[in-house]
């Protein structure tokens, strides 16, 4: 069933409607490409936003995609409060474990390249004043997640992120986790910007460098003829 997605990048923010073939996690994790129809490309320099129709985003550079139609969200389950940045994002939310989970005696690991985050608020780094984006649900690359704090030892979570551990209020410092992603999985890139997002409350800004069509992240448009 066609649903509405903003699929963030770290050098804008495509908003349209894809087709999933199931679940969107799993659909996203079986592609190399995600094709947005009837989409809207939103530079988070501060330029002006445009039309472009087909859009096809390499799924490597996805930071988060936002859907409220996210059907896989776990009925049974304790959440963690978390905050991450990815690429020009700080993303606040929260993450699902098992109940009774023990992340020092946890066997299992996580599988695919996205996790699941509830409530989810979406802002810039660089600017965090500039206005943010909010959702019931998000998906997040793990792959490109730069640092994580969270209330338990969620590292493994997030290859490669610098992790801090909030222990009643107070946070305490990290190394990153020394994991290599897997082959074709892209990490965080920062980027200096300031982003809007329509449907959401988020506002552009400008920026000293505009975006160019060949920067790393952008996702491609078709051929016209």
């Amino acid at each position: 069933m066609p649903m509405r997605v903003e699929a963030y990048t770290a050098t804008g923010i495509a908003l349209g409607i894809v087709a999933p073939d199931g679940h969107l996690r799993e659909h996203v994790d079986g592609l190399q490409e995600l094709r947005i129809d009837e989409s809207d490309w939103l530079p988070i320099d501060g330029s002006a936003g445009r039309r472009v129709g087909e859009l096809q985003v390499p799924v490597d550079d996805l930071l988060v995609l936002v859907s409220d139609e996210l059907g896989d969200v776990p009925g049974h389950a304790q959440w963690h409060a978390i905050d991450l940045d990815a690429g020009p994002f700080r993303i606040e939310g929260e993450l699902s474990t098992m109940p009774g989970f023990d992340p020092g005696r946890a066997l299992a690991r996580p599988t695919g390249q996205f996790v699941l985050l509830r409530d989810v608020r979406i802002t810039l780094l660089k600017d965090p004043e500039a206005g943010e984006a909010t959702s019931a649900h998000a998906l997040v690359n793990r792959y490109t997640v730069d640092r994580i704090a969270a209330d338990i030892m969620l590292g493994f979570f997030f290859p490669g992120a610098a992790m801090s551990m909030t222990l009643g209020g107070a946070t305490t410092s990290g190394a990153a986790i020394p994991t290599t992603a897997p082959a074709g999985a892209a990490g965080g890139q920062a980027t200096s910007v300031a982003a809007g997002s329509s449907g959401t409350s988020a506002s552009p800004a400008t920026s000293a460098s505009p975006a160019t069509p060949a920067e790393p992240g952008s996702p491609t448009e078709p051929a016209r003829s």
